[in-house]
């Protein structure tokens, strides 16, 4: 069977997986303010124009997290899966879950049947939220890495503003009152949902399997095969062949003495700092408060006075923004670093969200009941203050779009080694769901009542991964997987502290030499000295 060997195009179809997610975001976020959608599943009467309230607040919360409660159970179920069948099928049944639960959110007849598609779209997307940056970390080359991981975050953006603009546009199917509107105004765009899904299956059939996971179930003449058909050119020879290669086997040596992973394993003290450090990329990349804004932006620009097709046109010009400054960080991320933009975008999004929280709080007349009956719309700014409440929302999408959003999916799978990286990263992919069911139950409430204080709350979570992620986050740019493992290892005789994360720097070792064959070099070359102390990987000087 023919076999893609195009890095660039194994990775696009992969992240197909995370467009999944970006289109569950669309669907809900652009909807949820629709007359169709209010009066077909209005469980809180009406206002006193007459018109469809909607489901109330802690409703229309579980119905948002039932996706992300989904995903969460989808993540840990990933690590097994993905350990037992492969990464490529692990995706595969992903697919597989997406089309059936897109079919059921379609075909909903009430709230319960749209809660229990989404729970089922959600399994699907904690699969391959967790396996797509797993099984791509392990397929391209160190110098790539940083880039094409980072697609998955791009897929989503891309997701979200296809979407939203089919949404946007169903929206004027039908009319705009409790007697006239259309089912058609949802039923559309969860229908369109299942085309992406059944995409990414039929691709994938055609996509390698990753060679460290083959190497680690002793298939090593398929792994050869693989890394030669994508990294060597079809020359098995290569020098970036030979040096992955080495690489694997010296690690799958290590790793062979040890029997098969479990979740427990990942909190003993020899894995707890690694454990600790992906967890929290994901948890603190929930806590920015960006998915907030992504399914509940429509209330936001309602309190800054758009309604109607207003409110969708402008909360669309965020998933632009998000799409335009993701591309930045795909370019240059993997010479940039991954320790000085998430400390610089911690800092940035603090900055807006606080900014926000003034505003609102100085600015803002608080309306009993919500504007136009929507509860979650509990506060009215006008004038300057409504633009500057949006300008600085859309400054806060661009931060994280440049820092922590690609970089939360590129970070996780490279600080495990081989032997937990599949159930590793599940594991932080699941914190990842669990925060953002949390707050997807949570938010809807927490507008219709502590209001502005809302951005107090993200701004101090921002001011707490500044400071996490400067003190506890290692650089890990340019390295190979193996090589990361020995910024985990002390030199200095502390158990399982390793460098000091400010120590760390980027590889000064020219990867992108190997992959061209200019330079032969081999772990053995290594200086591990260097690497031990500065986290750097450098070629020993004779």
């Amino acid at each position: 069977m023919y076999t893609i060997s195009n890095v660039y195009i194994i990775a696009t179809v992969a992240v197909i997986g995370g467009g999944l997610f970006g289109f569950d975001i669309s669907s809900m976020s652009a909807i949820l303010g629709t007359t169709s959608y209010k009066c077909y599943f209005n469980n809180n009467g009406f206002d006193e124009n007459g018109m469809c309230r909607g489901p109330n607040p802690s409703v229309q919360g579980g119905i948002t997290a039932a996706m992300t409660a989904g995903s969460w159970l989808g993540a840990l179920i990933s690590g097994y899966l993905s350990d037992i069948l492969g990464r490529r099928y692990a995706i595969m049944i992903g697919c597989v879950i997406w089309i059936i639960g897109s079919a059921i959110t379609c075909a909903s007849q009430n709230i319960a049947m749209l809660v229990v598609g989404r729970l089922i779209n959600g399994l699907c997307v904690g699969i391959q939220s967790a396996q797509v940056p797993v099984y791509i970390s392990e397929c391209v080359p160190p110098t790539k890495r940083g880039r094409l991981v980072g697609l998955q975050q791009w897929a989503i953006t891309w997701g979200i503003l296809i979407l939203y603009y089919v949404s946007y546009g169903a929206s004027f199917v039908g009319g705009d009152q409790p007697d006239t509107y259309s089912e058609a105004v949802f039923r559309i765009p969860w229908g369109i949902q299942m085309v992406p899904g059944v995409l990414l299956l039929c691709f994938m059939i055609f996509m390698p399997e990753s060679p460290r996971w083959l190497a680690r179930k002793d298939r090593w003449e398929e792994a050869h095969r693989i890394l030669t058909l994508i990294h060597g050119k079809g020359d098995p020879d290569s020098p970036l062949v030979q040096y992955e290669m080495n690489d694997i086997r010296e690690m799958c040596a290590t790793e062979a003495m040890f029997a098969d992973v479990t979740y427990w394993e990942l909190f003993y003290p020899k894995n707890i700092y690694r454990t600790h450090i992906g967890m929290f990329t994901q948890i603190w990349s929930q806590l920015t408060g960006m998915n907030v804004m992504m399914y509940y932006i429509t209330y936001i620009f309602g309190m800054a006075g758009y309604s109607g097709s207003a409110n969708l046109l402008a909360s669309s010009i965020q998933y632009i923004i998000n799409v335009v400054m993701t591309v930045p960080a795909l370019i240059w991320m993997d010479k940039w670093g991954r320790r000085v933009p998430l400390i610089i975008g911690a800092f940035l999004m603090m900055t807006f969200m606080f900014a926000n929280a003034g505003i609102m709080g100085g600015t803002g007349i608080v309306r009993p009941g919500g504007i136009d009956g929507v509860p979650q719309q509990s506060m009215e700014v006008s004038g300057a203050p409504a633009q500057g409440l949006i300008a600085c929302t859309y400054l806060f999408v661009a931060s994280y779009a440049i820092t922590w959003g690609p970089i939360s999916w590129v970070y996780p799978p490279e600080v495990y080694p081989q032997r937990v990286r599949g159930k590793a990263v599940a594991l932080a992919t699941s914190a990842n769901w669990a925060f953002n069911t949390a707050l997807s139950a949570f938010v809807p409430e927490a507008f219709a009542t502590i209001r502005w204080k809302v951005y107090i709350v993200f701004g101090v979570f921002n001011l707490c991964m500044l400071i996490h992620a400067a003190l506890l986050f290692p650089e890990t740019a340019g390295k190979t997987l193996e090589q990361t493992q020995f910024m985990f290892e002390d030199p200095n005789g502390i158990p399982y502290i390793g460098t000091p994360a400010w120590k760390t720097k980027k590889s000064t070792m020219d990867m992108a030499q190997v992959e061209r064959g200019n330079v032969t070099v081999g772990p053995k070359d290594v200086d591990e000295k260097s690497m031990e102390e500065t986290g750097t990987v450098e070629v020993k000087k004779e």
